[in-house]
C-alpha cells in the first residue's frame, strides 16, 4: 500500500517516512502543498497524511482540492492546533481523522490501519490453499504453522494474495511495495521472491509462486496457475 506524507518539517518527514517504510508501506513525502497536491494527481494513493502548516498554502485548501477529485483517499490531518474549531474545520472539509502534534508513532500507526481498512472494502483475512495471511495482525501460516516474514516480503505477499492468479510484473511489484520505479536493471523483486519461496513454498508438495515468463511472479494453486500460464 502506498502512502503520501505531506509534512514541510523534515524532521518529522523523515521520521513519518521511516517508521512506516518499516511497517511495510511504500511512502511519497512532499514537503509543501503544491507538490503534495501533484504527487495525489500522479499516483493511486491508499491514504494521504496531510500537515496543515504547510509553507505555500494551508492544508485544509490542499484538503479541499483532494477531496475535489471523483475518487480521492482517506486522509489524516497532523497538526499542532489542537482547538476544538480547527479539529471540526478539518473534518468537516472531509478529513477521516486529526491527530494532534506531537504524537506517539505507534497511535499514529494504529490509526493509519484503521483508515486503510476502512478506505478499502477488502476482506482482514487473504487465504489461498493452505496458505493464510491475516491483514489485521500481519501475520501468515502455512498448513497451520506460523511463517515469520519481514515487512517487505510481507507486503509482497499480501499483493500477490489480493491478486491470486494475475500475473504481477517486477514494476507492478517494485511500484506497489517501494518508493521507486521499476529502472529495468534491479534484481530486488527476484531476491525477495527466492526469500518468499524458501519460507511459503519450501518443504510443501504444493508450490504457490510461479514465474511467468516474460512478465514477473503470479500466486495460485498449481492446477489453476498451470491453466494461466499456457495462456501466456
Amino acid at each position: 500500500m502506498r502512502i503520501l506524507v505531506i509534512e514541510d518539517e523534515k524532521r518529522i518527514a523523515d521520521f513519518l517516512g521511516r517508521g512506516l517504510e518499516s511497517a511495510g508501506y511504500a511512502v511519497d513525502v512532499a514537503h509543501d502543498g503544491q507538490t503534495g497536491l501533484n504527487l495525489s494527481h500522479n499516483a493511486d494513493y491508499d491514504l494521504i497524511i496531510l500537515d496543515l502548516m504547510l509553507p505555500d498554502m494551508d492544508g485544509l485548501a490542499v484538503l479541499d482540492k483532494v477531496r475535489n477529485r471523483k475518487v480521492s483517499p482517506p486522509v489524516l490531518i497532523l497538526s499542532a492546533r489542537n482547538a476544538v474549531d480547527d479539529r471540526v474545520k478539518g473534518l468537516e472539509l472531509g478529513a477521516d481523522d486529526y491527530l494532534v502534534k506531537p504524537f506517539a508513532f505507534v497511535e499514529l500507526l494504529a490509526r493509519v490501519r484503521a483508515l486503510l481498512r476502512r478506505g478499502q472494502p477488502i476482506p482482514e483475512r487473504l487465504q489461498v490453499g493452505d496458505l493464510v495471511l491475516d491483514c489485521l495482525r500481519r501475520k501468515v501460516a502455512r498448513a497451520g504453522q506460523n511463517v515469520d516474514l519481514a515487512p517487505k516480503e510481507f507486503s509482497i505477499l499480501e499483493y500477490m494474495m489480493r491478486n491470486p492468479g494475475r500475473p504481477l510484473s517486477r514494476t507492478m511489484i517494485v511500484e506497489h511495495v517501494w518508493d521507486m520505479d521499476y529502472d529495468g536493471l534491479t534484481n530486488i523483486v527476484d531476491v525477495y521472491i527466492r526469500h518468499l519461496r524458501s519460507k511459503i513454498d519450501e518443504g510443501y508438495q504444493t508450490r504457490l509462486i510461479h514465474t511467468v515468463r516474460g512478465i514477473g511472479y503470479m500466486l495460485d494453486l498449481p492446477e489453476k496457475a498451470a491453466e494461466r500460464l499456457a495462456d501466456h
